[in-house]
Protein backbone atom coordinates (compact mmCIF):
# COMPACT_ATOMS: atom_id res chain seq x y z
CA UNK A 1 0.00 0.00 0.00
CA UNK A 2 1.02 3.12 -0.93
CA UNK A 3 -0.35 6.89 -0.08
CA UNK A 4 0.26 9.19 -3.65
CA UNK A 5 -2.34 12.27 -2.31
CA UNK A 6 -3.06 12.97 1.41
CA UNK A 7 -4.96 16.02 2.62
CA UNK A 8 -7.56 15.76 5.10
CA UNK A 9 -10.49 15.87 3.01
CA UNK A 10 -9.03 13.77 0.95
CA UNK A 11 -6.83 10.50 0.67
CA UNK A 12 -5.52 8.80 -2.38
CA UNK A 13 -3.50 5.34 -1.87
CA UNK A 14 -2.72 2.49 -4.66
CA UNK A 15 -2.80 -0.83 -2.75
CA UNK A 16 -3.08 -4.81 -4.01
CA UNK A 17 -6.34 -6.03 -2.54
CA UNK A 18 -8.88 -7.85 -4.22
CA UNK A 19 -11.83 -6.04 -5.58
CA UNK A 20 -14.18 -7.67 -3.16
CA UNK A 21 -12.52 -6.29 0.05
CA UNK A 22 -12.44 -2.70 -1.81
CA UNK A 23 -16.10 -2.77 -2.39
CA UNK A 24 -17.21 -3.68 1.12
CA UNK A 25 -14.66 -0.74 2.50
CA UNK A 26 -16.34 1.44 0.21
CA UNK A 27 -20.10 0.06 1.25
CA UNK A 28 -18.66 0.50 4.80
CA UNK A 29 -18.91 4.05 4.31
CA UNK A 30 -22.42 4.20 5.08
CA UNK A 31 -22.04 2.22 7.92
CA UNK A 32 -20.30 5.03 10.04
CA UNK A 33 -21.76 6.57 13.06
CA UNK A 34 -21.96 10.50 12.05
CA UNK A 35 -24.08 13.26 13.97
CA UNK A 36 -26.09 15.52 11.25
CA UNK A 37 -29.14 17.38 11.71
CA UNK A 38 -32.66 14.93 11.51
CA UNK A 39 -35.67 17.06 12.73
CA UNK A 40 -36.35 20.64 12.72
CA UNK A 41 -38.95 22.98 14.42
CA UNK A 42 -40.10 25.93 12.63
CA UNK A 43 -41.12 29.36 15.04
CA UNK A 44 -41.12 31.43 11.86
CA UNK A 45 -40.86 31.39 7.97
CA UNK A 46 -41.33 34.09 5.90
CA UNK A 47 -38.72 32.99 3.51
CA UNK A 48 -39.36 32.21 0.00
CA UNK A 49 -38.64 28.08 1.02
CA UNK A 50 -41.33 25.69 2.43
CA UNK A 51 -39.97 24.53 5.86
CA UNK A 52 -39.43 21.06 4.24
CA UNK A 53 -36.66 22.06 1.93
CA UNK A 54 -35.09 24.14 4.66
CA UNK A 55 -34.72 21.64 6.51
CA UNK A 56 -33.37 19.38 4.37
CA UNK A 57 -30.66 21.90 3.82
CA UNK A 58 -29.79 21.96 6.72
CA UNK A 59 -29.69 18.19 7.01
CA UNK A 60 -26.65 18.32 4.79
CA UNK A 61 -24.67 20.80 6.47
CA UNK A 62 -21.38 18.92 8.14
CA UNK A 63 -21.20 19.29 11.87
CA UNK A 64 -17.82 18.65 13.88
CA UNK A 65 -19.03 17.30 16.82
CA UNK A 66 -18.49 13.94 16.23
CA UNK A 67 -17.77 11.96 19.58
CA UNK A 68 -21.65 12.83 20.42
CA UNK A 69 -23.20 9.04 21.90
CA UNK A 70 -25.97 7.61 20.23
CA UNK A 71 -28.88 8.41 22.36
CA UNK A 72 -27.69 12.22 22.84
CA UNK A 73 -29.78 14.91 21.40
CA UNK A 74 -28.13 18.07 20.30
CA UNK A 75 -30.01 21.41 19.68
CA UNK A 76 -29.13 24.38 17.13
CA UNK A 77 -30.85 28.12 16.69
CA UNK A 78 -31.49 30.24 14.16
CA UNK A 79 -33.15 33.75 14.78
CA UNK A 80 -32.65 35.73 11.77
CA UNK A 81 -34.45 38.87 10.41
CA UNK A 82 -33.80 41.24 7.66
CA UNK A 83 -34.49 44.94 8.26
CA UNK A 84 -36.93 46.65 6.17
CA UNK A 85 -35.18 47.71 3.03
CA UNK A 86 -32.61 44.94 3.31
CA UNK A 87 -31.75 41.58 2.17
CA UNK A 88 -30.06 39.03 4.64
CA UNK A 89 -28.19 36.12 3.59
CA UNK A 90 -28.94 32.90 6.18
CA UNK A 91 -25.77 30.85 6.57
CA UNK A 92 -25.11 27.99 8.49
CA UNK A 93 -23.01 29.45 10.84
CA UNK A 94 -25.51 30.69 12.44
CA UNK A 95 -26.44 27.29 13.87
CA UNK A 96 -22.98 28.11 15.84
CA UNK A 97 -19.54 27.09 16.23
CA UNK A 98 -20.03 22.81 15.43
CA UNK A 99 -20.65 24.01 11.63
CA UNK A 100 -18.25 22.43 9.43
CA UNK A 101 -18.47 25.30 6.55
CA UNK A 102 -20.24 27.90 8.19
CA UNK A 103 -20.31 30.13 4.83
CA UNK A 104 -22.88 27.62 3.33
CA UNK A 105 -26.23 29.44 2.13
CA UNK A 106 -29.20 27.64 3.83
CA UNK A 107 -32.03 30.82 2.90
CA UNK A 108 -32.00 34.35 1.47
CA UNK A 109 -34.40 36.80 3.58
CA UNK A 110 -36.29 39.25 2.25
CA UNK A 111 -37.42 42.91 3.69
CA UNK A 112 -38.65 42.11 6.98
CA UNK A 113 -38.86 38.83 6.38
CA UNK A 114 -38.10 36.08 9.62
CA UNK A 115 -36.65 32.99 10.18
CA UNK A 116 -36.54 31.07 13.32
CA UNK A 117 -36.28 27.33 14.23
CA UNK A 118 -34.18 24.81 16.95
CA UNK A 119 -32.51 22.14 14.69
CA UNK A 120 -32.36 18.75 15.85
CA UNK A 121 -29.29 16.44 15.23
CA UNK A 122 -28.61 12.93 16.33
CA UNK A 123 -25.52 10.48 15.47
CA UNK A 124 -27.21 7.93 12.66
CA UNK A 125 -25.57 6.02 9.74
CA UNK A 126 -25.69 6.72 5.66
CA UNK A 127 -27.33 3.59 5.46
CA UNK A 128 -30.57 5.03 7.21
CA UNK A 129 -29.97 8.07 5.17
CA UNK A 130 -27.69 10.26 3.35
CA UNK A 131 -27.39 13.30 5.67
CA UNK A 132 -25.53 10.53 8.24
CA UNK A 133 -22.85 9.74 5.47
CA UNK A 134 -19.22 10.90 6.28
CA UNK A 135 -17.77 10.77 2.86
CA UNK A 136 -17.70 8.39 0.05
CA UNK A 137 -15.07 5.99 -1.29
CA UNK A 138 -13.95 4.51 -4.60
CA UNK A 139 -11.74 2.90 -6.70
CA UNK A 140 -10.39 2.08 -10.03
CA UNK A 141 -7.43 -0.49 -11.53
CA UNK A 142 -4.30 1.52 -11.68
CA UNK A 143 -3.51 1.03 -16.01
CA UNK A 144 0.08 -0.41 -17.03
CA UNK A 145 1.06 1.85 -20.23
CA UNK A 146 3.27 0.08 -22.57
CA UNK A 147 5.17 2.29 -25.33
CA UNK A 148 6.82 0.27 -28.08
CA UNK A 149 9.24 2.27 -30.27
CA UNK A 150 6.65 2.94 -32.53
CA UNK A 151 4.74 4.63 -29.48
CA UNK A 152 7.55 6.84 -28.63
CA UNK A 153 6.96 8.77 -31.54
CA UNK A 154 3.52 9.43 -30.95
CA UNK A 155 3.98 13.42 -29.93
CA UNK A 156 0.02 14.13 -30.06
CA UNK A 157 -0.94 11.98 -27.10
CA UNK A 158 1.42 14.63 -24.86
CA UNK A 159 -0.73 17.25 -26.59
CA UNK A 160 -3.91 15.63 -25.71
CA UNK A 161 -3.52 14.37 -22.16
CA UNK A 162 -0.26 16.00 -20.58
CA UNK A 163 -1.23 15.21 -17.25
CA UNK A 164 -0.50 11.19 -18.40
CA UNK A 165 2.09 11.88 -20.65
CA UNK A 166 5.36 14.26 -22.06
CA UNK A 167 7.23 14.53 -24.58
CA UNK A 168 10.65 14.95 -25.02
CA UNK A 169 11.91 13.69 -28.01
CA UNK A 170 10.12 10.83 -27.37
CA UNK A 171 6.61 9.73 -25.56
CA UNK A 172 6.80 9.05 -21.91
CA UNK A 173 4.50 8.37 -19.24
CA UNK A 174 4.06 10.88 -16.92
CA UNK A 175 1.69 9.70 -14.21
CA UNK A 176 -0.34 6.50 -14.85
CA UNK A 177 -2.68 7.27 -11.75
CA UNK A 178 -4.49 9.74 -14.21
CA UNK A 179 -4.89 7.42 -16.61
CA UNK A 180 -8.50 6.91 -16.75
CA UNK A 181 -8.18 5.02 -20.75
CA UNK A 182 -8.01 1.83 -22.33
CA UNK A 183 -6.80 -0.04 -25.06
CA UNK A 184 -9.69 1.32 -27.51
CA UNK A 185 -8.99 5.34 -26.68
CA UNK A 186 -5.45 4.21 -28.63
CA UNK A 187 -6.42 2.19 -31.42
CA UNK A 188 -5.76 5.25 -33.59
CA UNK A 189 -1.90 5.40 -32.26
CA UNK A 190 -0.06 2.50 -32.75
CA UNK A 191 2.89 1.24 -30.30
CA UNK A 192 0.63 1.92 -27.41
CA UNK A 193 -1.31 -0.43 -25.13
CA UNK A 194 -2.82 -0.44 -21.94
CA UNK A 195 -2.75 -3.45 -19.41
CA UNK A 196 -4.39 -4.13 -16.17
CA UNK A 197 -3.51 -6.25 -13.06
CA UNK A 198 -4.62 -6.26 -9.37
CA UNK A 199 -3.52 -2.50 -8.31
CA UNK A 200 -6.11 -0.38 -7.55
CA UNK A 201 -6.35 3.63 -6.87
CA UNK A 202 -8.53 4.05 -3.98
CA UNK A 203 -9.86 7.20 -3.10
CA UNK A 204 -11.39 8.29 0.05
CA UNK A 205 -13.05 11.37 0.22
CA UNK A 206 -14.42 13.29 3.62
CA UNK A 207 -17.26 15.87 3.60
CA UNK A 208 -15.66 17.72 6.90
CA UNK A 209 -17.26 16.27 9.94
CA UNK A 210 -14.09 14.10 10.74
CA UNK A 211 -10.76 13.38 8.59
CA UNK A 212 -10.22 11.22 5.47
CA UNK A 213 -8.12 8.87 6.90
CA UNK A 214 -10.59 8.30 10.16
CA UNK A 215 -13.51 8.00 7.69
CA UNK A 216 -11.15 5.16 5.87
CA UNK A 217 -10.07 3.75 9.70
CA UNK A 218 -14.03 4.02 10.68
CA UNK A 219 -15.18 2.21 7.59
CA UNK A 220 -12.95 -0.78 8.53
CA UNK A 221 -13.63 -0.79 11.83
CA UNK A 222 -17.60 -1.17 10.54
CA UNK A 223 -16.42 -4.33 8.27
CA UNK A 224 -14.86 -5.83 10.99
CA UNK A 225 -17.84 -5.80 13.49
CA UNK A 226 -20.12 -6.98 10.85
CA UNK A 227 -17.59 -9.61 10.17
CA UNK A 228 -17.78 -10.22 13.74
CA UNK A 229 -21.34 -10.54 14.39
CA UNK A 230 -21.35 -13.24 11.29
CA UNK A 231 -18.86 -15.38 12.80
CA UNK A 232 -20.79 -15.06 15.90
CA UNK A 233 -23.78 -15.84 14.54
CA UNK A 234 -21.90 -19.51 12.99
CA UNK A 235 -20.56 -20.45 15.98
CA UNK A 236 -17.49 -20.24 14.02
Amino acid sequence: MKCVEKSNDKIKITCDIDVSLANAIRRSVNEVPTLAISEVDFYANDSILYDEIIAHRLGLVPLKNQKVKRDIVLEYKIKASAKKGERKMVLAGELGEDVVYPEMPIVLLEDGQKLELVAKAVVGIGKDHARFSPGMIYYRHVPKIKISSEGEKQSELAELYPEIFEFDGKLKVKDALKCELDDEDFKDFPGISVEFDGTLLMVIESWGQMGADKVLLESCKALKENLSKIVKELKL
